[in-house]
């Protein structure tokens, strides 16, 4: 799969998507995460609230997002990511979420966080064993 063929792929899948990232030092985080938004020049963005996620992405910009199809077996995709940028309390956050006939109550402070796409893998790869 390119990335070309991503939004049509999430648009049609039905699935749970789980988003990891690490502290500058390493230390491991993964949260549950909706479908990546997409946007202009390949790139992906998530709503995120300032939680664990979004605090580690300011120290280390890498992040993985693996998303599991709906259904009996591991079907799916993983997403290696790098954060590009980020906006705060933006309008364009509520546009997203009224688009999807959701909404947002509360007053906690909200990100966009744009990432490009650094590599598709499938969910399962298969590695052959080294030959001698």
């Amino acid at each position: 799969m390119d990335s070309s063929q991503l939004p049509d792929y999430f648009r049609n899948t039905t699935g749970t998507g789980i988003l990891s990232t690490a502290s500058g030092e390493g230390q491991v985080n993964s949260a549950l995460y909706a479908k990546p938004r997409f946007f202009e020049n390949d790139q992906i963005a998530f709503i995120m609230l300032d939680r664990l996620s979004h605090h580690y992405l300011q120290s280390n910009p890498h992040a993985a997002y693996l998303f599991l199809e709906a259904g009996e077996g591991y079907r799916g995709i993983r997403l290696i990511l790098k954060k590009q940028a980020e906006e705060l309390n933006t309008p364009r956050i509520d546009e997203l979420l009224n688009a999807e006939g959701r909404s947002y109550v509360g007053d906690k402070d909200r990100y966009l966080v744009f990432f490009t796409i650094e590599k598709i893998l499938p969910l399962v790869t298969r590695v052959e064993p080294p030959t001698c």
